[in-house]
């Protein structure tokens, strides 16, 4: 199964950070990936000027990476995220990286493109 390393990087504004659940899903050439939570168990995800990786598995090749989908929600209360950048090493070791570079507040779902 191939595996993904997706990086986040979390803006250093003041509360910048968020403790909402952030859901992530890969677009590529041939297919999309399953919503994978990105989480750490017993680690404060997504604080503010935090760069935190995750490995995400997928069920078969997904070709070449397209654009990423982000989805944030409430945790306890709603707060907002300054996200950064995200970056995805795909399997065969290439590099693409995904601007953003603004606020997500609310509930919502973002699309990326590479960058």
């Amino acid at each position: 199964m191939p595996s993904y390393t997706v990086t986040v990087a979390t803006g250093s504004q003041w509360f910048a950070g968020t403790d909402d659940y952030v859901y992530l899903t890969l677009q590529g050439t041939d297919g999309c990936s399953e919503r994978h939570l990105l989480d750490k168990p017993f680690y404060n995800d997504f604080e503010r000027g935090a760069v935190d990786s995750y490995d995400v598995t997928v069920e078969e090749d997904l070709g070449e990476i397209q654009l990423i989908k982000i989805e944030k929600r409430k945790y306890w209360y709603q707060d907002d995220w300054y996200l950064k950048y995200i970056t995805v090493k795909t399997p065969v070791g290439d590099y693409l990286e995904f601007p953003c570079y603004r606020w997500i507040t609310d509930e919502k779902e973002l699309v990326l493109r590479d960058g």
